[in-house]
């Protein structure tokens, strides 16, 4: 059974351990990734009119009504508080 090192190069313990030597890991990135941020799933009540017309936004564009809710819900924030939270100055 071949080992995870020999197969795929060195684990992500034995570069970590070549940095603390200062060694050059560069090689070692490749800038190909993804950013995964926790998600906390909440529930959120809608009268039927309001689910009426985010269905119908969700079929004009083509998303999920998921898509849209997000959508908007960043839209809002951004317009009340600025980009990701930060206040806008008064």
């Amino acid at each position: 059974m071949q080992s995870k090192s020999k197969s795929k190069g060195p684990t992500a313990d034995e570069i970590a351990e070549m940095a603390t030597r200062g060694e050059d890991i560069s090689k070692f990135f490749t800038n190909d990734f993804k950013v995964v941020r926790p998600v906390q799933r909440v529930n959120v009540d809608f009268t039927t009119g309001m689910l009426r017309e985010l269905d119908a936004r969700a079929a004009h564009l083509n998303v999920s009504r998921q898509a849209v809710i997000k959508t908007l819900l960043r839209q809002a924030l951004d317009t009340t508080a600025g980009p990701r939270g930060k206040r806008k100055a008064s």
